[in-house]
């Protein structure tokens, strides 16, 4: 089929999408009369731009498949591959990963972490987590990310897990700090993130609904280059995604109070982080953190969440009023 008018693209796209005729006019914004008529091909009339820019927003097809010349073959491509110069593999060694990350990262960064604390702060008190050898050249390279990192001036949006944070202060397996790292780590987030409204830090709870991947690997979201990127499970290996719409939906899903996960305020989380460094300082237990944040804060349902079911009995209730953003 040659696909050369819109409304053989739309009967198309339609039977691919594998959904009811009630369920596909609702989600494009038609009435079922009008998207039938178009499927038995009674009207001759094709869908309007409204209509065709909703399609390739929620099948995240690329704007030109209503191109006239975009048909038979290459319209069938087009909907059904990724568009290469969309997605790419940056596959380089630890020298030309940090030097990628950098580069997007200059300016400012958006990130989502994988675990508390960041490389940065990591680095900053424990040189050799893992058991590798580094060249001088990476050497000097982490260290300029570090004094990049720690300018006031810096533009930063970090986002962490509740759960990564309680496993950094409190959790006996998998924990490569000693008690005077963790203080030493903890003192500088509090510090750099203290009253300074260039760098933003959100706790979320990654228990309040299902969040595949956000806790689990580094996301960097550059909204004004339209760029995201991430490890792959390949440690040596970034996905870099260049899909306007899609960079664009992750920015707006972190950055909007509604639509982000339960979390902490940014003006807030720094009080937390205050909280669980007196935590440590003075040997006290999970139980207790979570009782002082209960306590002091309108948070303390997020921790709740994050207790084993044991604990969440021996604990005081999260007292009524808590915020969830």
């Amino acid at each position: 089929m040659t696909y050369k008018n819109g409304i053989e693209k739309f009967i198309e796209i339609f039977k691919r999408s594998n959904l009811s005729i009630s369920k596909f006019a609702s989600l494009i914004q038609k009435d079922r009369r009008t998207v039938t008529s178009w499927i038995d091909s009674v009207s001759d009339i094709e869908p309007n731009e409204e209509v065709k820019n909703r399609i390739c927003q929620i099948f995240r097809y690329p704007d030109f498949i209503w191109e006239e010349g975009c048909s038979g073959e290459e319209f069938i491509k087009s909907i059904t591959q990724i568009p290469q110069k969309e997605v790419r593999i940056i596959d380089e060694d630890y020298h030309g990963r940090l030097k990628y990350i950098m580069e997007l990262e200059k300016n400012r960064r958006f990130v989502i972490q994988s675990q508390f604390p960041g490389p940065m702060y990591r680095d900053t008190a424990v040189k050799r987590v893992y058991r590798t050898r580094i060249s001088n050249d990476i050497e000097e390279l982490k260290q300029l990310r570090i004094e990049q990192m720690l300018k006031y001036d810096y533009d930063t949006t970090e986002w962490y897990s509740i759960k990564s944070v309680l496993s950094f202060c409190f959790a006996s397996i998998g924990n490569f700090y000693t008690k005077e790292e963790k203080i030493k780590i903890l003192e500088l987030i509090y510090e750099l993130f203290n009253n300074n409204y260039n760098k933003k830090l959100f706790l979320f709870d990654s228990f309040s609904r299902k969040i595949y991947g956000m806790e689990t690997t580094y996301i960097s979201i550059n909204v004004k280059q339209k760029i995201l990127f991430f490890k792959s499970p390949i440690e040596s290996v970034f996905i870099e995604i260049r899909n306007k719409n899609l960079v664009e939906r992750m920015h707006k899903y972190y950055s909007s109070p509604v639509e982000a996960p339960s979390h902490v305020n940014f003006l807030e989380s720094v009080k937390i982080i205050k909280i669980l460094q007196d935590a440590v300082k003075y040997n006290n237990t999970l139980a207790q953190a979570y009782e002082e944040i209960n306590r002091t804060t309108d948070y303390g349902e997020l921790f709740f969440h994050n207790l084993s079911v044991e604990m969440q009995k021996q604990v005081t209730q999260p007292k009524p009023g808590q915020k969830r953003n």
